[in-house]
């Protein structure tokens, strides 16, 4: 019953709430004479960083290609671009060159710049293809085609209208 306005309150309690807690055995709690968590003093260590030293819980514990580091020093290391094993940002090129030559489809004139923009990235990033996206090389040979089509179109159209339009 509410004590403000004296009428009855539903409740509705989750199934999890009658469930009995475990804790899960990397994250057992602190028994006395063992390390603690630097963020969490409540929680057992179970590895330090590799990077400060600070002992890490199971939850704090950041893995990266075998080494352990804390949030702190994985934070700093991608700020000061040390970890070249952490890619936070990928670049999709070849979708770039397909949305310089289909922009080219749309809007004509601008074909003579953005055809050979686009072939310049299909060139010059078709080794950087991303192996975490799993993009395969199907963007950049259609880009690479559309490009070449339209710089052909343009070399035709400028050899008619030096030449002339004979029939």
């Amino acid at each position: 019953m509410c004590p403000a306005c004296l009428n009855w309150i539903r409740v509705h309690i989750f199934p999890a709430f009658n469930r009995e807690q475990t804790v899960h055995p990397t994250e057992s709690p602190l028994i006395g004479g063992q390390s603690s968590c630097f963020y969490h003093p409540h929680k057992a260590a179970v590895v330090p960083c590799e990077s400060c030293g600070r002992f890490l819980c199971a939850l704090c514990d950041v893995e990266i290609g075998g080494v352990h580091r804390c949030p702190r020093c994985l934070e700093s290391g991608r700020r000061k671009q040390v970890l070249q094993t952490l890619q936070t940002e990928h670049t999709r090129y070849d979708r770039i060159a397909l949305a310089l030559t289909t922009l080219g489809i749309l809007v004509w004139p601008i074909t003579i710049i953005s055809a050979p923009a686009a072939l310049y990235i299909v060139i010059r990033y078709w080794n950087r293809r991303s192996t975490v996206l799993r993009s395969g090389s199907a963007g950049f040979i259609i880009a690479g085609v559309l490009a070449v089509a339209e710089i052909s179109g343009w070399a035709f159209f400028f050899y008619m209208v030096i030449h002339g339009w004979r029939t």
